[in-house]
């Protein structure tokens, strides 16, 4: 699953998220502290406090959908500036930063080849 042009807007969330927070969790966070309607045509993006995960909730039709995706050797990139607001981002730029790119720096994560998962 990646974002396509139905996709209005992207707000990265500022700050590390607690990764035990699911749906109901992380849709109050956007509620309390990004103040935005959860069930617009928008992508609601947190990363963990080691930065090797993110999650994303949006709201499809007749349900919340929450994708996650876990790097196994890098980091995700944020913002230097700390800031308390949420971070928009086009949706060109949410798929740059899911696949490695510093989008502070323009420079791309390392391409990590497994050979096998245990």
């Amino acid at each position: 699953m990646r974002p396509d042009a139905k996709v209005e807007k992207v707000y990265l969330y500022p700050k590390p998220v607690d990764f035990r927070k699911s749906i109901d969790g992380l849709a109050a966070l956007v509620e309390l502290d990004i103040k935005v309607a959860v069930f617009d045509p928008v992508l609601f993006v947190f990363l963990n406090k080691s930065r090797n995960r993110v999650k994303i909730l949006y709201w499809e039709r007749n349900g919340f959908c929450l994708w996650l995706k876990r790097l196994e050797s890098e980091r995700f990139k944020t913002s230097p500036d700390v800031t308390d607001e949420a971070i928009v981002l086009s949706v060109q730029e949410l798929n740059w930063l899911l696949d490695g790119f510093d989008l502070w720096r323009n420079r791309p994560h390392q391409v990590l080849t497994p050979r096998y998962v245990a």
